[in-house]
């Protein structure tokens, strides 16, 4: 097979989507976004609901739940940004070095190699062999280090901005819907129970877009999105009530 084959082949079937790519911040930012979101309606209606209330009106949630959903949501965007820029420092930097090592310390790094690829499960003669030809080529020797030796990322083809965008806009969109009750003109104890319900549809479908696009098991990962969310939500409600007295 020529080389376009080859091409067509990868572009074809494992091309990924963008949604694949940043899988790790949409879920990361929308179950945040869920859970940060109820917990403010959890902690406000927990201090509300009973004979005992601070009788805070349905206003006050909304207000509180959309100040705090925009401000976690810059702060979530902006942080993943820092993080996956910092990141990408370090890997630039450890490249670096590794790449002068390799070039002023030749047999160590030379023997180093052999050992890692000792560890990875090949014999002495095959870790001879494979080593001899990854140091060939320089570029693909340093990241094979970087990798094995410093146990981190290849970051090269990360994006800092678009990973905030993608966590900030996860949070936003999934932290939103618990808070859709408190729209309309129920009262409060009807928006609350209502926004329970949001919140579970909110945790289901993201267990459902996160099955879909891992390929994982649709139930297992919408029962378990659920469940997670659903505890760290319930705790929100529990300090709230405390509150009460």
């Amino acid at each position: 097979m020529d080389k376009s084959t080859f091409e067509n082949h990868i572009k074809s079937e494992h091309q990924s989507s963008p949604f694949s790519i940043y899988l790790e911040e949409g879920v990361y930012g929308g179950i945040d976004g869920i859970v940060t979101t109820f917990a403010v309606v959890a902690g406000f209606s927990g201090a509300n609901l009973g004979e005992q209330t601070l009788n805070l009106s349905v206003i006050t949630v909304l207000l509180f739940g959309l100040a705090n959903l925009i401000a976690d949501g810059a702060a979530m965007g902006f942080g993943n940004y820092l993080s996956v820029k910092s990141a990408k420092s370090l890997y630039e930097s450890t490249y670096k070095q590794e790449l002068t090592e390799t070039k002023e310390s030749y047999e160590y790094e030379i023997e180093e190699t052999e050992y890692l690829f000792q560890e990875q499960g090949f014999n002495q003669e095959d870790s001879k062999k494979l080593t001899q030809i990854i140091s060939k080529n320089s570029d693909y020797w340093v990241k094979f280090m970087i990798q094995h030796e410093c146990n981190l990322e290849n970051m090269e083809n990360s994006n800092a901005i678009k990973n905030g965008i993608a966590t900030f806009s996860s949070f936003m969109i999934f932290g939103f819907i618990p808070l859709i009750p408190y729209f309309f003109k129920f009262s409060h104890t009807h928006s609350f129970y209502l926004s329970i319900s949001f919140t579970a549809l909110a945790l289901a479908l993201l267990g459902f877009i996160r099955a879909k696009i891992a390929n994982d098991n649709l139930i297992k990962s919408i029962i378990e999105t659920i469940i997670i969310g659903s505890l760290a939500a319930s705790l929100a409600f529990i300090v709230g009530s405390l509150f009460k007295h």
